[in-house]
């Protein structure tokens, strides 16, 4: 088995495909920032996840660019995470190649994400999307992560990761250590705006998110065209509705959701004035954020720092793991 530290060490990557939002922050990200107080964090801006669905690379550079901005604009620390881009370091791919001669296809095939992007993008299949969940094990497995903070919609790849474990171990003897989910139980999921009944997600198109860089008007202009309600009244809360009262508790607005819900009960609640509430919480509590962002975004050299640090660490990690994984193999000698 690859010797690991006493400390827990986590990996968790985000596909930079537009920009970080709302969802992305309240579900996972500030998680991310609080766990690298506790625990040995590798954090990827994973840029090969991102050419699996239709890209322009011209996007693509200013997209990870821009991730990595959020990333540090919302807490992560380079002195105390290893920030990374997935594709400065080949050991990614390499493993990931390594682990697709291990893997059955049939364990791919039953992946519910494979189906959900080839019924997005039916004109653009190929190995690389079959193959997706191969490549985020070997993530994963690169820096012998024993925890990966996710969501449960991404429990099936970190089920799958821990089988392609057991076979490698199985095949080539103790390696790898099975990483388990870590589901944190304050992470909030957040709906689209456009869509309430579906995750809040760039794919359903820019009104359907709110962006961590948006400008204020660009923030009420997307709540105010938020759905509300979808059909005919009925006694249940409109997930819409919901989704709005569920973001303005979140991010600070208790006064003004206390006295909303109070109108919702007795029936006299005004969607307008919910809306204008929710807008205005989400923008001061995006605030900071913003602020940090520009500071950033205006200096090139602590991007490069930060982001040369990190790959330096994970470096280190990464060839320690190949070494051992190609001595198994009986390759690289």
């Amino acid at each position: 088995m690859i010797p690991l530290d006493s400390k827990k060490r986590v990996f968790s990557g985000l596909r930079p495909t537009g920009r970080m939002h709302l969802g992305n922050y309240l579900g996972a990200i500030r998680n991310w920032v609080a766990m690298q107080e506790t625990r040995d964090c590798v954090y990827g801006v994973v840029d090969y996840h991102a050419i699996t669905t239709p890209f322009d690379p011209d996007e693509l550079r200013t997209d990870v660019r821009e991730m990595v901005i959020d990333l540090l604009a919302v807490g992560v620390d380079p002195e105390k995470s290893a920030l990374i881009i997935q594709s400065q370091l080949p050991e990614h791919t390499e493993l990931a190649w390594i682990l697709g001669a291990v893997t059955p296809i049939s364990w791919l095939e039953r992946v519910p994400t494979y189906k959900e992007k080839a019924e997005m993008h039916p004109d653009y299949l190929h190995l690389g999307l079959l193959s997706y969940p191969v490549l985020m094990a070997a993530d994963i497995l690169l820096y012998r992560a024993n925890e990966v903070p996710v969501g449960e919609d991404q429990l099936p790849h970190i089920e799958l990761t821990r089988e392609i474990v057991r076979r490698f171990n199985h095949m080539f003897g103790d390696t790898f250590e099975e990483p388990k989910a870590f589901l944190h139980r304050d992470s909030a999921r957040i709906m689209s705006l456009s869509d309430p009944e579906k995750k809040m997600s760039k794919s359903l198109g820019p009104d359907s998110y709110i962006a961590l860089a948006d400008e204020p008007d660009v923030i009420r202009k997307k709540i105010r065209k938020a759905v509300t309600d979808i059909g005919p009244a009925n006694e249940k809360m409109s997930p819409g509705v919901g989704n709005l009262f569920r973001l303005l508790q979140l991010v600070g607005g208790e006064d003004d959701h206390a006295s909303l819900w109070s109108d919702y009960e007795s029936g006299s609640l005004r969607y307008v004035d919910l809306k204008d509430a929710t807008a205005e919480a989400i923008i001061a509590f995006l605030a900071p954020i913003r602020a940090n962002r520009q500071r950033f975004a205006a200096d090139e050299q602590v991007l490069r720092n930060a982001v040369e640090k990190g790959r330096e660490l994970a470096a280190s990690m990464a060839e320690d793991t190949m070494a051992a994984v190609r001595t198994r193999l009986g390759v690289g000698q």
